[in-house]
């Protein structure tokens, strides 16, 4: 329940009403030191952000006509001890992003890195600290019951306006910052708990005054015959529910369900704390957070309406793969412009109604015809008209949504579909390569969708002086050669474009083959090895032929991009290399 306004449960008498009238303003001052607090930590990570972002396009530029870049090769010690220790180090040892499973359908979720360990534990220690600061725990149970009650009901209903802002696609402070949407929602989950634990914490502080007034029989009097109480209850409820419901173990085995559920739930809690503080200056930030949301879903709304609908339609054809795969091939209805390493989201009603799923855009082809048959240019309206844009997508058939895709696309004559789509996006693409002179690219199974379209952009921007990238090696782990067919038409094409061979260099590893003869190089820039790669050992002979700074990027299982995480951490000290984790939890 939110907070009630002291000096209606004063008992009359001078000093009574100075005192709640005196928390009263101190309730509401601490919720906006709260919210300033976090909006200066954003700030100072956006100047952070800006620092590297202008470093990187210096290094850029002095790698432009550089092909030893000796300057960049190695970090200043204070930035490799920071990189070492606290942005890229795990909480404990080196386990991060290889999650905790109880069995191959019960998830319990990862551990966070100590960057983001120590951002929390600021948050907690704002949020515990501002609960109890200046509450008169001397005088007695009713007094301060009635203080504490307030103070966590402001705070709670204060917090939602972050809590909502975090949760969104839309999310503003993810290209501000340059946090991915995975690290805003690790903190939009615990701005969740400790929303729930104080709304537990504000409604046990009105029983305990109700109590010790009046016994417990006016607990159950007061909710039958309060709407006030009443509805602060239902909203005290929906949000702890929404905590309990939203674990990491329902999440990941039931998925659809906790979508659905969480929508109700939140729609259930805002609605009846609406209610609740209707007549309460706390409502302002009641109504920050529902502006917030609504103009993010329909931002969402009218640009998926206007990409897929209006006018043109999106279509999608589904193609099974060996390797329990499928790659789909999105036409779209309006041109975008994808950079390398951007997701979206994918609807496609016909499988899974209104529910969206991410995944990472791995190819796409604009088509531009610019002259008619007679070779006369056309006008700006049949150009628009003419053009047309495909989005590629490699996805793993795993449970609900993508198994119902797989098994029509695999049932079809042709073994492919085409259905209608809804594609909402790009997201993303936070990352950029240019200023490395050299860059290493670990991938297992389809995460190597993340990777293609950097592995295109560095070539075509070496052939074309435009990067400061001389080594580019990629390390893709598989578990039969016939998951080679998933990329073979973009790889093709990779592999045929200018001055790939002074580059590129491909090395795949093949975990589980049937025999040792399907294990053949096709050349020197692109082989074949039997097992797993050795990470260690991969690293320290691309240290060794190091050309400038280097950037490792993985995107594959949580095991793999942790033993990638120690390698590079234990090698920053005498090398400069920026680890880019690419991670989508939910």
């Amino acid at each position: 329940m939110a907070p009630v306004v002291l000096a209606e449960e004063a008992h009359g008498g001078g000093q009574g009403n100075s005192d709640a009238e005196f928390f009263n303003i101190l309730q509401m001052q601490y919720a906006h030191y709260m919210l300033l607090a976090m909006a200066g930590a954003v700030a100072l990570f956006f100047v952070w952000t800006m620092f590297l972002k202008l470093n990187a396009h210096m290094r850029r530029l002095h790698g432009l006509g550089n092909d030893t870049q000796r300057f960049f090769a190695r970090d200043n010690y204070r930035m490799a001890w920071l990189k070492r220790n606290i942005v890229d180090a795990p909480l404990f040892r080196s386990r991060h992003n290889r999650e905790f499973q109880l069995s191959r359908a019960i998830n319990m979720g990862t551990l966070p890195t100590r960057f983001q360990t120590f951002c929390l534990a600021g948050l907690i220690s704002m949020n515990v600290a501002l609960c109890v600061l200046h509450v008169p725990f001397s005088e007695g149970l009713d007094t301060f019951a009635k203080v504490l009650r307030n103070r966590t009901g402001t705070l709670a209903t204060a917090n939602l306006i972050p809590l909502v802002m975090l949760a969104g696609r839309n999310n503003p402070l993810i290209p501000l910052v340059g946090l991915s949407f995975d690290t805003w929602n690790f903190f939009h989950r615990w701005l969740a708990r400790i929303v729930a634990l104080e709304a537990l914490a504000h409604t046990f502080s009105w029983i305990a005054s109700k109590v010790n007034q009046a016994g417990w029989s006016a607990v159950a009097e007061t909710f039958h015959e309060s709407e006030f109480i009443l509805t602060g209850l239902v909203a005290a409820v929906g949000f702890v529910a929404l905590v309990l419901f939203g674990s990491s173990a329902l999440r990941h085995a039931f998925y659809e369900t906790f979508l659905h559920l969480h929508i109700f739930l939140a729609l259930v809690a805002f609605i009846a704390l609406s209610q609740h503080l209707k007549e309460l200056p706390q409502l302002v930030y009641l109504t920050a957070a529902l502006i917030a949301w609504g103009v993010e879903r329909f931002i969402r709304f009218a640009i998926n309406a206007y990409r897929n609908i209006l006018g043109k339609k999106t279509t999608a054809v589904v193609q099974a793969l060996p390797g329990d795969a499928m790659r789909i091939t999105l036409r779209l209805a309006r041109p975008w412009t994808v950079r390398p390493g951007q997701h979206m989201y994918l609807y496609i009603p016909s499988v899974g109604f209104w529910t969206s799923h991410p995944f990472s855009v791995a190819w796409s082809e604009p088509e531009r015809v610019l002259t008619e048959e007679k070779g006369l240019v056309m006008t700006r309206q049949d150009w628009m008209s003419a053009q047309k844009e495909t989005i590629s997508l490699l996805v793993r058939r795993r449970t609900g949504f993508t198994d119902t895709l797989y098994k029509k696309a695999e049932k079809s004559a042709d073994g492919q579909i085409s259905v209608f789509a809804l594609a909402e996006g790009p997201y993303g693409g936070l990352h950029n390569l240019d200023s490395y002179g050299t860059v290493m690219l670990f991938a297992g199974g389809v995460g190597i969708t993340h990777h293609v379209p950097f592995i295109r952009h560095l070539v075509q921007g070496y052939a074309d002086g435009l990067v400061a990238a001389r080594r580019v090696t990629l390390v893709w782990t598989i578990q039969s050669p016939e998951h080679l067919e998933w990329i073979r038409p973009w790889m093709t094409t990779i592999l045929q474009m200018d001055r790939r061979r002074d580059v590129l260099r491909v090395m795949l590893f093949i975990s589980r083959p049937r025999n040792t003869k399907e294990i053949q190089s096709p050349s020197a820039t692109v082989q074949m090895f039997p097992g797993r790669p050795n990470v260690n050992t991969l690293l320290d002979l691309e240290i060794e032929n190091q050309i400038g700074a280097m950037g490792v990027m993985v995107c594959g299982s949580g095991g793999m991009a942790d033993d990638v995480r120690l390698a590079c951490r234990q090698r920053q000290a005498y090398s400069n290399i920026d680890l880019i984790e690419e991670s989508f939890t939910w």
